[in-house]
Protein backbone atom coordinates (compact mmCIF):
# COMPACT_ATOMS: atom_id res chain seq x y z
CA UNK A 1 0.00 0.00 0.00
CA UNK A 2 1.11 3.59 -0.62
CA UNK A 3 2.91 5.04 2.41
CA UNK A 4 0.49 7.19 4.42
CA UNK A 5 0.15 9.22 7.61
CA UNK A 6 -1.63 6.75 9.89
CA UNK A 7 -3.06 7.55 13.32
CA UNK A 8 -3.04 4.32 15.34
CA UNK A 9 -5.64 4.25 18.09
CA UNK A 10 -5.14 1.70 20.88
CA UNK A 11 -8.02 0.92 23.24
CA UNK A 12 -8.27 -1.21 26.37
CA UNK A 13 -7.87 -4.96 25.96
CA UNK A 14 -5.27 -7.71 26.17
CA UNK A 15 -4.85 -7.51 22.39
CA UNK A 16 -3.17 -4.11 22.91
CA UNK A 17 0.15 -5.93 23.11
CA UNK A 18 -0.27 -6.86 19.43
CA UNK A 19 -0.56 -3.19 18.53
CA UNK A 20 3.15 -2.71 19.21
CA UNK A 21 3.96 -5.27 16.50
CA UNK A 22 1.38 -3.68 14.20
CA UNK A 23 3.10 -0.33 14.67
CA UNK A 24 6.47 -1.91 13.86
CA UNK A 25 5.08 -3.40 10.65
CA UNK A 26 3.47 -0.11 9.61
CA UNK A 27 6.76 1.72 10.09
CA UNK A 28 8.67 -0.99 8.21
CA UNK A 29 6.25 -0.57 5.31
CA UNK A 30 7.17 3.12 5.10
CA UNK A 31 4.20 4.72 6.88
CA UNK A 32 4.41 7.70 9.22
CA UNK A 33 2.57 6.72 12.41
CA UNK A 34 1.33 8.61 15.46
CA UNK A 35 -0.38 6.87 18.37
CA UNK A 36 -3.35 7.78 20.54
CA UNK A 37 -4.00 5.55 23.58
CA UNK A 38 -7.11 5.41 25.73
CA UNK A 39 -6.93 5.21 29.50
CA UNK A 40 -7.87 1.53 29.31
CA UNK A 41 -5.06 0.78 26.84
CA UNK A 42 -2.47 2.15 29.28
CA UNK A 43 -3.49 -0.53 31.79
CA UNK A 44 -2.10 -3.13 29.34
CA UNK A 45 0.81 -1.41 27.54
CA UNK A 46 2.81 1.65 28.52
CA UNK A 47 2.95 4.68 26.19
CA UNK A 48 6.76 4.53 26.19
CA UNK A 49 6.59 1.33 24.12
CA UNK A 50 4.74 3.07 21.30
CA UNK A 51 6.85 6.21 21.58
CA UNK A 52 10.04 4.16 21.14
CA UNK A 53 8.62 2.32 18.10
CA UNK A 54 7.05 5.35 16.40
CA UNK A 55 9.63 8.00 17.27
CA UNK A 56 6.70 10.31 18.08
CA UNK A 57 5.12 11.44 21.37
CA UNK A 58 2.08 9.36 22.33
CA UNK A 59 -1.13 11.27 22.99
CA UNK A 60 -3.29 9.96 25.82
CA UNK A 61 -5.53 12.79 27.01
CA UNK A 62 -8.06 15.14 25.47
CA UNK A 63 -7.60 17.57 28.35
CA UNK A 64 -3.86 18.06 27.88
CA UNK A 65 -3.34 21.84 28.37
CA UNK A 66 -0.08 21.95 26.39
CA UNK A 67 -1.40 19.99 23.41
CA UNK A 68 -4.85 21.54 23.37
CA UNK A 69 -3.45 25.08 23.47
CA UNK A 70 -2.93 24.51 19.76
CA UNK A 71 -6.19 22.53 19.32
CA UNK A 72 -4.21 19.29 19.28
CA UNK A 73 -7.16 17.01 18.60
CA UNK A 74 -8.09 19.00 15.50
CA UNK A 75 -4.46 18.98 14.34
CA UNK A 76 -4.36 15.18 14.71
CA UNK A 77 -7.66 14.81 12.85
CA UNK A 78 -6.31 16.89 9.96
CA UNK A 79 -2.89 15.21 9.95
CA UNK A 80 -4.19 11.67 9.61
CA UNK A 81 -4.74 10.25 6.13
CA UNK A 82 -6.12 7.12 7.79
CA UNK A 83 -7.18 6.25 11.34
CA UNK A 84 -6.66 2.65 12.42
CA UNK A 85 -8.07 1.53 15.78
CA UNK A 86 -6.56 -1.78 16.86
CA UNK A 87 -7.74 -3.19 19.13
CA UNK A 88 -11.19 -1.62 19.04
CA UNK A 89 -12.92 -2.64 22.26
CA UNK A 90 -16.65 -3.16 22.74
CA UNK A 91 -16.74 0.05 24.78
CA UNK A 92 -15.03 2.04 22.02
CA UNK A 93 -17.33 0.60 19.34
CA UNK A 94 -20.38 1.59 21.40
CA UNK A 95 -19.18 5.15 21.92
CA UNK A 96 -18.17 5.60 18.28
CA UNK A 97 -21.49 4.19 17.04
CA UNK A 98 -23.37 6.77 19.13
CA UNK A 99 -21.19 9.70 18.05
CA UNK A 100 -19.67 10.28 21.47
CA UNK A 101 -16.54 12.41 21.86
CA UNK A 102 -15.64 11.89 25.50
CA UNK A 103 -11.92 11.13 25.10
CA UNK A 104 -9.16 12.04 22.67
CA UNK A 105 -9.60 9.05 20.33
CA UNK A 106 -13.36 9.37 19.88
CA UNK A 107 -13.01 13.15 19.51
CA UNK A 108 -10.43 12.76 16.74
CA UNK A 109 -12.68 10.19 15.02
CA UNK A 110 -15.55 12.67 15.12
CA UNK A 111 -13.37 15.51 13.82
CA UNK A 112 -11.69 13.74 10.90
CA UNK A 113 -12.62 13.30 7.27
CA UNK A 114 -10.08 10.47 6.90
CA UNK A 115 -11.13 6.82 6.48
CA UNK A 116 -11.44 4.96 9.78
CA UNK A 117 -10.47 1.29 10.03
CA UNK A 118 -11.56 -0.77 13.05
CA UNK A 119 -10.02 -4.06 14.23
CA UNK A 120 -12.38 -5.28 16.98
CA UNK A 121 -11.12 -7.39 19.88
CA UNK A 122 -13.12 -8.70 22.82
CA UNK A 123 -14.42 -11.82 24.57
CA UNK A 124 -16.59 -14.03 22.38
CA UNK A 125 -19.65 -13.46 24.58
CA UNK A 126 -19.20 -9.70 24.33
CA UNK A 127 -18.91 -9.92 20.55
CA UNK A 128 -22.08 -12.04 20.32
CA UNK A 129 -24.04 -9.74 22.64
CA UNK A 130 -27.02 -8.24 20.74
CA UNK A 131 -26.13 -4.72 21.89
CA UNK A 132 -22.59 -5.05 20.49
CA UNK A 133 -23.94 -6.45 17.24
CA UNK A 134 -26.35 -3.50 16.93
CA UNK A 135 -23.46 -1.07 17.42
CA UNK A 136 -21.38 -2.94 14.83
CA UNK A 137 -24.28 -2.81 12.36
CA UNK A 138 -24.43 0.98 12.76
CA UNK A 139 -20.69 1.28 12.13
CA UNK A 140 -20.82 -1.10 9.15
CA UNK A 141 -23.40 1.20 7.54
CA UNK A 142 -21.04 4.18 7.86
CA UNK A 143 -19.26 4.81 4.55
CA UNK A 144 -16.29 6.35 6.36
CA UNK A 145 -15.64 3.19 8.39
CA UNK A 146 -14.16 -0.18 7.43
CA UNK A 147 -14.14 -3.14 9.82
CA UNK A 148 -11.43 -5.81 9.75
CA UNK A 149 -12.40 -8.91 11.71
CA UNK A 150 -12.67 -10.10 14.32
CA UNK A 151 -11.06 -13.50 13.94
CA UNK A 152 -12.05 -16.72 15.71
CA UNK A 153 -9.98 -18.94 17.97
CA UNK A 154 -8.59 -19.33 21.48
CA UNK A 155 -8.89 -16.27 23.69
CA UNK A 156 -6.88 -15.04 26.68
CA UNK A 157 -9.80 -15.76 29.03
CA UNK A 158 -9.83 -19.42 28.01
CA UNK A 159 -12.90 -19.18 25.78
CA UNK A 160 -12.92 -20.10 22.10
CA UNK A 161 -14.91 -18.27 19.47
CA UNK A 162 -15.19 -14.99 17.55
CA UNK A 163 -13.63 -11.87 19.01
CA UNK A 164 -9.87 -12.23 18.53
CA UNK A 165 -8.14 -9.28 16.91
CA UNK A 166 -6.68 -10.15 13.53
CA UNK A 167 -2.95 -10.74 13.62
CA UNK A 168 -0.89 -7.61 12.85
CA UNK A 169 0.36 -8.91 9.51
CA UNK A 170 -3.24 -9.68 8.46
CA UNK A 171 -4.36 -6.18 9.38
CA UNK A 172 -1.52 -4.72 7.34
CA UNK A 173 -2.40 -7.03 4.47
CA UNK A 174 -6.07 -6.03 4.46
CA UNK A 175 -5.63 -2.30 4.70
CA UNK A 176 -6.95 -0.87 1.46
CA UNK A 177 -5.19 2.13 -0.03
CA UNK A 178 -5.17 3.94 -3.35
CA UNK A 179 -2.41 2.70 -5.63
CA UNK A 180 -0.56 4.42 -8.46
CA UNK A 181 -2.31 3.68 -11.75
CA UNK A 182 0.41 4.76 -14.16
CA UNK A 183 2.58 1.65 -13.80
CA UNK A 184 2.18 -1.64 -15.70
CA UNK A 185 0.88 -3.28 -12.50
CA UNK A 186 -1.16 -0.32 -11.31
CA UNK A 187 -3.83 -1.30 -8.79
CA UNK A 188 -2.99 -5.02 -8.85
CA UNK A 189 -2.14 -7.21 -5.87
CA UNK A 190 1.14 -9.10 -6.23
CA UNK A 191 2.15 -11.84 -3.77
CA UNK A 192 5.82 -12.87 -3.73
CA UNK A 193 7.62 -15.54 -1.70
CA UNK A 194 11.32 -15.07 -1.05
CA UNK A 195 14.30 -16.49 0.82
CA UNK A 196 14.88 -19.95 2.28
CA UNK A 197 12.79 -22.02 4.64
CA UNK A 198 14.15 -23.77 7.72
CA UNK A 199 13.04 -27.20 8.93
CA UNK A 200 13.98 -28.04 12.52
CA UNK A 201 15.92 -31.20 13.39
CA UNK A 202 16.12 -30.45 17.09
CA UNK A 203 16.03 -27.26 19.23
CA UNK A 204 19.40 -26.05 17.87
CA UNK A 205 19.70 -27.47 14.33
CA UNK A 206 17.73 -27.12 11.12
CA UNK A 207 17.84 -27.94 7.41
CA UNK A 208 17.98 -24.99 5.02
CA UNK A 209 19.66 -23.75 1.82
CA UNK A 210 21.80 -20.88 0.53
CA UNK A 211 19.00 -18.60 -0.71
CA UNK A 212 19.64 -14.97 0.27
CA UNK A 213 16.20 -13.68 -0.74
CA UNK A 214 17.76 -10.90 -2.84
CA UNK A 215 15.92 -11.78 -6.04
CA UNK A 216 12.53 -11.93 -4.34
CA UNK A 217 13.09 -8.66 -2.49
CA UNK A 218 14.23 -6.97 -5.70
CA UNK A 219 11.06 -8.20 -7.43
CA UNK A 220 8.90 -6.93 -4.55
CA UNK A 221 10.51 -3.49 -4.84
CA UNK A 222 10.10 -3.50 -8.62
CA UNK A 223 6.44 -4.55 -8.37
CA UNK A 224 5.78 -1.76 -5.88
CA UNK A 225 7.43 0.74 -8.22
CA UNK A 226 5.25 -0.63 -11.04
CA UNK A 227 2.15 0.41 -9.09
CA UNK A 228 1.19 -2.88 -7.43
CA UNK A 229 0.09 -3.55 -3.89
CA UNK A 230 2.73 -6.04 -2.80
CA UNK A 231 2.69 -8.73 -0.12
CA UNK A 232 6.09 -10.32 0.50
CA UNK A 233 6.12 -13.70 2.30
CA UNK A 234 9.70 -14.02 3.51
CA UNK A 235 11.79 -16.79 4.98
CA UNK A 236 14.70 -15.88 7.32
CA UNK A 237 16.93 -13.35 5.54
CA UNK A 238 19.09 -10.36 6.44
CA UNK A 239 17.38 -7.83 4.17
CA UNK A 240 15.37 -4.67 4.78
CA UNK A 241 11.78 -4.69 3.59
CA UNK A 242 11.25 -2.44 0.54
CA UNK A 243 9.27 0.72 1.32
CA UNK A 244 5.54 0.34 0.80
CA UNK A 245 5.66 -3.47 0.80
CA UNK A 246 3.76 -5.56 3.37
CA UNK A 247 6.15 -8.26 4.62
CA UNK A 248 5.08 -11.39 6.49
CA UNK A 249 7.92 -13.33 8.12
CA UNK A 250 7.80 -17.13 8.21
CA UNK A 251 10.27 -19.93 8.95
CA UNK A 252 9.02 -23.31 7.72
CA UNK A 253 7.47 -24.44 4.45
CA UNK A 254 4.14 -25.08 6.16
CA UNK A 255 4.15 -21.56 7.61
CA UNK A 256 4.94 -20.15 4.17
CA UNK A 257 2.05 -22.04 2.59
CA UNK A 258 -0.36 -20.84 5.26
CA UNK A 259 0.72 -17.19 4.91
CA UNK A 260 0.67 -17.37 1.12
CA UNK A 261 -2.81 -18.91 1.04
CA UNK A 262 -4.14 -16.16 3.32
CA UNK A 263 -2.57 -13.49 1.11
CA UNK A 264 -4.09 -15.01 -2.03
CA UNK A 265 -7.45 -15.25 -0.24
CA UNK A 266 -7.41 -11.45 -0.08
CA UNK A 267 -7.49 -11.34 -3.88
CA UNK A 268 -4.33 -11.78 -5.92
CA UNK A 269 -3.55 -10.95 -9.53
CA UNK A 270 0.04 -12.21 -9.73
CA UNK A 271 1.87 -14.81 -7.61
CA UNK A 272 5.64 -15.05 -7.98
CA UNK A 273 7.33 -17.88 -6.08
CA UNK A 274 11.04 -17.08 -5.74
CA UNK A 275 11.46 -18.75 -2.33
CA UNK A 276 13.77 -21.75 -2.08
CA UNK A 277 11.36 -23.99 -0.19
CA UNK A 278 12.65 -27.18 1.44
CA UNK A 279 11.25 -30.20 -0.40
CA UNK A 280 11.40 -32.35 2.73
CA UNK A 281 11.31 -31.97 6.50
CA UNK A 282 12.21 -34.38 9.31
CA UNK A 283 9.37 -36.75 10.14
CA UNK A 284 10.00 -36.01 13.82
CA UNK A 285 11.71 -33.09 15.55
CA UNK A 286 13.82 -34.16 18.50
CA UNK A 287 12.78 -32.55 21.76
CA UNK A 288 16.41 -32.27 22.91
CA UNK A 289 19.67 -31.67 21.08
CA UNK A 290 20.75 -34.76 19.14
CA UNK A 291 24.01 -35.93 20.72
CA UNK A 292 27.05 -36.98 18.75
CA UNK A 293 27.75 -40.72 18.69
CA UNK A 294 30.38 -42.96 17.16
CA UNK A 295 27.84 -44.47 14.79
CA UNK A 296 25.87 -43.08 11.88
CA UNK A 297 22.64 -41.12 12.28
CA UNK A 298 19.66 -41.72 10.02
CA UNK A 299 16.93 -39.19 9.36
CA UNK A 300 13.43 -40.05 8.24
CA UNK A 301 12.10 -37.32 5.95
CA UNK A 302 8.59 -36.51 4.76
CA UNK A 303 7.55 -34.26 1.85
CA UNK A 304 6.73 -30.63 2.49
CA UNK A 305 3.63 -29.10 0.92
CA UNK A 306 4.15 -27.82 -2.62
CA UNK A 307 3.30 -24.13 -2.30
CA UNK A 308 3.61 -23.33 -5.99
CA UNK A 309 1.44 -26.24 -7.15
CA UNK A 310 -1.13 -25.53 -4.42
CA UNK A 311 -1.63 -21.93 -5.54
CA UNK A 312 -1.62 -22.89 -9.24
CA UNK A 313 -4.36 -25.47 -8.61
CA UNK A 314 -6.80 -23.01 -7.01
CA UNK A 315 -10.03 -22.26 -8.84
CA UNK A 316 -9.33 -18.55 -8.26
CA UNK A 317 -5.68 -18.91 -9.24
CA UNK A 318 -3.70 -15.78 -10.03
CA UNK A 319 -1.20 -15.56 -12.88
CA UNK A 320 1.43 -17.89 -11.41
CA UNK A 321 5.18 -17.61 -11.95
CA UNK A 322 7.64 -20.15 -10.57
CA UNK A 323 11.40 -20.07 -10.19
CA UNK A 324 13.69 -23.02 -10.86
CA UNK A 325 17.22 -23.03 -9.45
CA UNK A 326 19.05 -25.86 -11.18
CA UNK A 327 22.63 -27.11 -11.46
CA UNK A 328 22.28 -28.99 -14.79
CA UNK A 329 19.84 -29.50 -17.68
CA UNK A 330 18.24 -26.20 -16.70
CA UNK A 331 15.87 -25.85 -19.65
CA UNK A 332 14.61 -29.44 -19.49
CA UNK A 333 13.96 -29.36 -15.75
CA UNK A 334 12.32 -25.93 -15.93
CA UNK A 335 9.93 -26.89 -18.73
CA UNK A 336 9.02 -30.10 -16.91
CA UNK A 337 8.33 -28.17 -13.70
CA UNK A 338 6.18 -25.64 -15.54
CA UNK A 339 4.10 -28.41 -17.13
CA UNK A 340 3.72 -30.56 -13.99
CA UNK A 341 2.66 -27.67 -11.79
CA UNK A 342 0.53 -25.99 -14.47
CA UNK A 343 2.35 -22.67 -14.24
CA UNK A 344 1.86 -19.70 -16.52
CA UNK A 345 5.56 -18.97 -16.55
CA UNK A 346 8.82 -20.18 -15.01
CA UNK A 347 12.09 -18.32 -14.48
CA UNK A 348 15.10 -20.65 -14.54
CA UNK A 349 18.68 -20.01 -13.51
CA UNK A 350 21.81 -22.14 -13.31
CA UNK A 351 23.04 -21.75 -9.72
CA UNK A 352 26.16 -23.76 -10.48
CA UNK A 353 27.62 -20.71 -12.26
CA UNK A 354 30.09 -18.83 -10.12
CA UNK A 355 29.00 -15.34 -9.09
CA UNK A 356 25.36 -15.79 -10.09
CA UNK A 357 22.21 -16.75 -8.20
CA UNK A 358 22.35 -17.65 -4.51
CA UNK A 359 24.04 -15.08 -2.23
CA UNK A 360 25.05 -12.93 -5.21
CA UNK A 361 23.90 -9.49 -6.34
CA UNK A 362 24.09 -10.70 -9.96
CA UNK A 363 21.90 -13.14 -11.82
CA UNK A 364 21.08 -14.42 -15.30
CA UNK A 365 17.85 -16.23 -16.12
CA UNK A 366 15.83 -17.77 -18.90
CA UNK A 367 12.06 -17.30 -18.84
CA UNK A 368 9.80 -20.01 -20.29
CA UNK A 369 6.11 -19.53 -21.02
CA UNK A 370 3.48 -20.26 -23.64
CA UNK A 371 4.93 -17.32 -25.56
CA UNK A 372 8.29 -19.06 -25.92
CA UNK A 373 11.45 -18.18 -24.03
CA UNK A 374 13.46 -15.07 -23.25
CA UNK A 375 16.87 -14.52 -21.69
CA UNK A 376 17.77 -11.78 -19.21
CA UNK A 377 21.15 -10.86 -17.72
CA UNK A 378 23.73 -11.32 -16.46
CA UNK A 379 22.88 -8.13 -14.59
CA UNK A 380 22.30 -6.68 -11.16
CA UNK A 381 19.29 -8.33 -9.51
CA UNK A 382 17.52 -4.98 -9.11
CA UNK A 383 17.79 -4.21 -12.82
CA UNK A 384 16.89 -7.80 -13.65
CA UNK A 385 13.78 -7.56 -11.45
CA UNK A 386 12.54 -4.52 -13.38
CA UNK A 387 13.06 -6.30 -16.70
CA UNK A 388 11.30 -9.44 -15.43
CA UNK A 389 8.29 -7.49 -14.11
CA UNK A 390 7.97 -5.67 -17.44
CA UNK A 391 8.03 -9.00 -19.27
CA UNK A 392 5.56 -10.65 -16.86
CA UNK A 393 3.11 -7.73 -16.99
CA UNK A 394 3.28 -7.68 -20.81
CA UNK A 395 2.52 -11.41 -20.90
CA UNK A 396 -0.33 -11.05 -18.40
CA UNK A 397 -1.91 -8.29 -20.46
CA UNK A 398 -1.37 -9.93 -23.85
Amino acid sequence: MTPQRILLGVTGGIAAYKSAELLRLLKKAGHEVRVVMTEGAMAFVQPMTFQALSGEPVRTSLLDPEAEAGMGHIELARWAERILVAPASANFLARLAHGMADDLLTTVCCATDAPIVLAPAMNQAMWRNPRTLRNVAVLDDDAQITRLGPDEGDQACGDTGPGRMLEPEQILLRLVADQPVDGPLGGRHVVITAGPTREALDPVRYLTNHSSGKMGYALADAARQAGARVTLISGPVQLACPAGVARIDVTTAEEMLSATSRAVDEGCDLFVATAAVADYRPAEVAGDKIKKTDGTVSLSMVPNPDILATIAARTDRPFTVGFAAETRDVAAYARDKMARKKLDMIVANDVSQSGLGFNSDQNAVTVFSGEGEARFGPSDKRALAVDLLDYISHTMNA
